[in-house]
């Protein structure tokens, strides 16, 4: 099947790779519910040396950065206590660490978590962390603009392969808040 955004002629229903998806990410496709049906969340094959958005959208298509999104594992700190949690943001744009992020988990400081946290607490690889299959009490801060968008590309827990679901499905996994703000643009 033809993938509904960018020029992946190989998309797949995800629940048919699971072979192909981490454990974590595996079990969240398996256990899938809501208004989004499984077979709507779609697998596409990548190449895992061009995983990273940049030189992605240069072999893939322009148009991908605006239909994309970065999954990154932030740690919101206030005293002793640590939150980790995951921010969902269109390429495009970074996240609001020190801003929304901050604010939202209540934190004194806030930072990215390192390459081993983030690798360690997700179970899935750095370059492809995903929304979907992520500890579901953590804490997952969508921007509003992912919801808007029809068809969003992210990672597939691995760096190789990528998954694309309607942007409706950020706001109904686990743990997501809809935020306006999170993902500022890059200046």
């Amino acid at each position: 099947m033809r993938a509904p955004i960018g020029s992946f002629d190989d998309a797949r229903p995800a629940p048919d790779c699971l072979d192909l998806l981490t454990g974590p990410v595996a079990a969240a496709v398996r256990a899938w519910t809501g208004p989004v049906p499984a077979d709507q969340l779609l697998y596409v094959d990548t190449d895992p040396d061009i995983a990273d958005t940049a030189v992605f959208v240069e072999h893939y298509g322009p148009a991908l950065l605006d239909e994309s999104a970065n999954c990154v594992v932030v740690a919101g700190r206030r005293g002793e206590t640590a939150t980790l949690a995951a921010c969902v943001v269109k390429s495009a744009t970074r996240v609001d660490v020190n801003g929304v992020v901050r604010k939202h988990l209540g934190a004194r400081k806030a930072s990215f978590a390192p390459m081993d946290t983030a690798t360690g607490a997700t179970g899935m690889e750095y370059g492809g962390i995903t929304p979907v299959g992520l500890p579901a009490d953590w804490p997952l801060l969508v921007d509003a603009a992912v919801v808007d968008t029809e068809w969003v590309l992210i990672g597939s827990g691995r760096r190789r392969g990528k998954l694309i679901l309607p942007g409706k499905a950020f706001a109904r996994l686990p743990g997501a808040v809809v935020l306006e703000g999170l993902g500022v643009a890059v200046a």
